[in-house]
């Protein structure tokens, strides 16, 4: 199997440069890498020259463009996979050798499990309890698991059928030629998703949980209006195309950008998405989801 490691990264050069770090430490090697970067200002392509990496700099057209350029790049040079992940993140020495012993045939994506760089045992992304439809449960509680010793447990092998992707996912190329690239109309937020569902209609997509992914902890990194908007926007729209009880959902979406917000940038600022400053973005966001509207509508 021939492998393309692909990074997308936009103005965060150290955490590049770690990552690509990790990269050259795989017990099997990728077959080539790739940065993908999105109009950084910071230095990084110095840094990438330097270091002699190969890399195609484009605008900023968000983690769904960086996606579909690096889908596009392994398609045109006829690799077998693509190994995709952010510039924050790290994989495990071991990572990629786990994820190609895991990929079969009836397997198109197979991810690494996201746990926090500061404590192993804990999920960055909490990973959904799952219906029977493989959807995520509302009334389960909890709904998430949000430790990796949990989710071995109640997944009772090694490997789960849900993915967060685009940290760590092993990708075939022989299926994003069936169902298509990213679609770069995300922009910012829910391009994983909606490719998740999409690779669902070709073959398995699974995390392996002995593939391992580090990364930041995200829980408190302050919300930029960009953020909630495309968050909230896209989300509404997803719940449509994908989920069952969409309306539910959407209510749900909507109390988690505002709770997210009082969590990370403060009461204010949540208020203000409701009857402030942040209302006018916050009410188009809802709409526009609504409408089932994907479109970059202004810049992160």
């Amino acid at each position: 199997m021939k492998v393309l490691a692909a990074v997308v990264t936009h103005n965060r050069m150290d955490l590049l440069s770690r990552c690509l770090d990790n990269l050259l430490l795989q017990t099997r090697a990728t077959d080539a890498i790739l940065v993908i970067n999105n109009a950084s200002t910071d230095g990084t392509v110095q840094m990438l020259v330097s270091r002699g990496i190969p890399h195609i700099t484009q605008e900023n057209l968000g983690s769904a463009g960086g996606w579909h350029r690096a889908i596009q790049y392994a398609q045109d040079k006829f690799f077998d996979a693509v190994w995709l992940m952010d510039d924050d993140g790290y994989p495990a020495d071991n990572a990629l050798e786990v994820l190609v012993k895991s990929m079969t045939a009836d397997i198109v994506c197979v991810s690494s499990v996201v746990v926090c760089e500061e404590d192993s045992r804990r999920l960055v992304f909490p990973m959904p309890k799952l219906n029977k439809r493989g959807l995520p449960c509302i009334t389960a509680w909890p709904r998430k698991h949000s430790r990796l010793v949990d989710l071995r447990r109640f997944a009772k092998s090694d490997t789960y059928d849900f993915a967060h992707l685009f940290n760590g996912a092993l990708i075939s190329i022989a299926a994003t030629r069936s169902v298509g690239n990213v679609d770069q109309s995300f922009f910012m937020s829910g391009d994983e998703v909606d490719y998740f569902f999409r690779l669902r209609t070709v073959g398995k997509v699974i995390s392996v949980l002995n593939a391992l992914h580090y990364h930041p902890d995200v829980s408190n990194r302050p919300y930029t209006h960009a953020k909630i908007y495309y968050y909230v926007k896209n989300s509404l729209s997803l719940n449509a195309r994908y989920f069952d009880h969409p309306w539910l959902r959407n209510v749900m979406v909507i109390a988690a950008a505002l709770f997210r917000t009082a969590r990370r940038n403060g009461l204010a600022a949540s208020a203000s998405l409701l009857m402030g400053g942040g209302s006018g973005v916050f009410y188009k966001a809802i709409a526009r989801g609504l409408g089932g509207e994907i479109a970059k509508d202004f810049g992160a």
